[in-house]
């Protein structure tokens, strides 16, 4: 959301709004916080998320001097204007007590990184880019795209009979970025995957 669009209703809460911080990444929700108008245009501004401190009485960048800045990915408003979701990357734990997140909750799943590489994918399928690899594999065909799952699933295969972490990562990176392709190419939703699974768990 463009900054011209975030028109945030101070008046209506005496001049302080409430901003729920959540991974860019992980969507796991890390703090919240307070913003006047000053703060939020200093946070568009600098991309990095500021308060106004109710106990310091003054503008807040989140580590200021721990360093463990939150780095803003987008800025939403909520319907009645008057609350602010902002998804950012935090630098280091976010809570002062040294936790991941003001909740006392781990923050370590990077899982959701996977639906910003959907998106990616259905982009260039979408938008064919120049030069991009996956633009390539959508204009050969479905028969190659699932021939590069069955290549990837079998060299997958064979780097876990041997010990080598590394490679084994690479390949299954591999195998999954290409699964994901085919998805996309069959015109089949992971979200659709994984309401079989859920139907299969609740069996």
């Amino acid at each position: 959301m463009s900054p011209d669009s975030i028109q945030p209703d101070f008046d209506k809460t005496n001049g302080l709004i409430p901003a729920i911080v959540q991974d860019a990444v992980s969507q796991k929700v890390l703090m919240l916080g307070f913003m006047n108008q000053e703060a939020l245009q200093k946070t568009q501004q600098e991309g990095r998320v500021t308060f106004w401190s109710r106990s310091k009485e003054r503008l807040w960048t989140k580590g200021e001097t721990s360093g463990n800045f939150l780095e803003v990915e987008s800025i939403s408003i909520d319907c009645d204007k008057d609350t602010l979701l902002i998804k950012a990357r935090p630098i280091g734990p976010v809570c002062h007590t040294g936790a991941d997140t003001c909740f006392n909750e781990q923050n370590s799943s990077r899982t959701g990184f996977i639906d910003q590489l959907r998106a990616i994918i259905k982009d260039r399928r979408q938008n064919p880019a120049e030069k991009s690899y996956t633009t390539s594999l959508f204009a050969k065909g479905i028969n190659k795209v699932a021939q590069k799952v069955g290549e990837e699933a079998v060299e997958l295969v064979i780097e876990a009979k041997d010990d080598n972490k590394d490679l084994f990562l690479g390949e299954a990176a591999d195998l999954l970025f290409h699964y994901l392709i085919l998805l996309e190419a069959k015109g089949i939703e992971l979200d659709e995957v994984v309401g079989v699974l859920e139907a299969r768990h609740k069996k």
